[in-house]
């Protein structure tokens, strides 16, 4: 299948663009470059630095690369800055989605694999945990709006096209590299607890601070869902080759269960063996004590079960990573 890879350059979508090769798939990655990285696209996989929102470009580079699939994961995704410039997001997240989407119905390209989140559900209440997908969707940010309103408008228009095939796919967190360590997740600047607490572990940033430790936990902090990137993205690929017109899919993505931050702090000191410094602060706003997915569905429709589930496994993946490359792709820094 010849498949088109938005965000090819970034931390999923490399790993992405890698598995569909692995896989005997014949791939194309899109990237503008603002976050992503050349060094990440691996291979002799042709990259295409240019915006989505660019729709008769991006139809060309369908036509001519006569693209089966697009699998997008295009998009900002820090939550703090949505806050901060929400017309950024809406444009970037939603109106070049649409604008893809407006390419690929013009191209004659009838499949499409969406990245979404799990922030479209807000602050599920507590009978809402583990999530499943039918949980009441209240985002709390235009992070999580920018990604509603793609869902909205993919479950709409599938309708309405009876030809259109498209899986919705709703992230937890996500972690680790590849088997061979080359690729990883590098971000400026990183936000991510795992490569976050592995970066204090290497003398990267002084320590780790907890943001909120009286939650009603085991332990009185967050709970989250961490999923291995190869998982992720082997649900993908699974959902691909899956995909039927007129009947979408959504599926949460996660192993199920979740591991509080103190919890990953000490995974990560068994993992690189030492001390990590800690510092204790107040809850942030927004941040809800548990949040873990629950992958029934995929698992009982497509067979989909995380492999690499147990935490120190996850963290040992990241730790490689970083271990052989703490300045991240040193040789292409991003634009931007």
């Amino acid at each position: 299948m010849n498949v088109l890879v938005t965000g090819g350059a970034g931390y999923i979508g490399s790993h992405a663009v890698k598995s569909l090769r692995l896989a005997g798939h014949r791939v194309v990655a899109v990237d503008n470059l603002s976050r992503g990285f050349r060094a990440a696209v691996t291979g002799d996989t042709p990259l295409v630095v240019h915006e989505l929102g660019d729709w008769e470009h991006i139809t060309r580079i369908l036509r001519g690369n006569r693209i089966d699939c697009v699998m997008h994961f295009a998009a900002l995704a820090y939550v703090g800055e949505s806050v901060d410039d929400p017309l950024r997001y809406y444009r970037n997240n939603t109106a070049h989605a649409l604008e893809l989407l407006h390419a690929m119905r013009l191209a004659g390209v009838r499949k499409f694999v969406f990245s979404s989140t799990c922030a479209t559900y807000g602050e599920p209440s507590p009978e809402h945990i583990p999530i499943r997908e039918d949980c009441p969707q209240r985002p709390i940010n235009p992070y999580g709006w920018s990604k509603f309103f793609v869902e909205r408008a993919l479950l709409d228009h599938c309708r309405a096209t009876p030809d259109f095939a498209c899986a919705i796919l709703r992230y937890f967190n996500v972690a680790g590299a590849d088997r061979e360590t080359e690729i990883g997740e590098a971000h400026n600047p990183e936000t991510h607890l795992i490569p976050i607490v592995l970066q204090a572990a290497l003398g990267l940033r002084p320590h780790v601070e907890i943001y909120g430790t009286d939650y009603p936990t085991p332990d009185g902090t967050c709970i989250r869902d961490y999923i291995h990137v190869e998982d992720l993205i082997a649900a993908h690929l699974l959902c691909m080759d899956r995909l039927t017109p007129g009947t979408p899919m959504v599926y949460n993505l996660g192993i199920g269960r979740g591991h509080s931050v103190r919890e990953i702090i000490a995974a990560a000191e068994r993992v690189a063996g030492g001390k990590i410094r800690v510092v204790e602060g107040p809850r942030r706003p927004g941040d809800p004590p548990r949040l873990f997915a629950d992958p029934s569905r995929i698992q009982r429709d497509l067979g989909w079960t995380a492999k690499i589930t147990a935490v120190d496994d996850i963290i040992e993946s990241a730790w490689k990573w970083l271990s052989r490359h703490p300045q991240g792709y040193t040789s292409q820094h991003p634009v931007g």
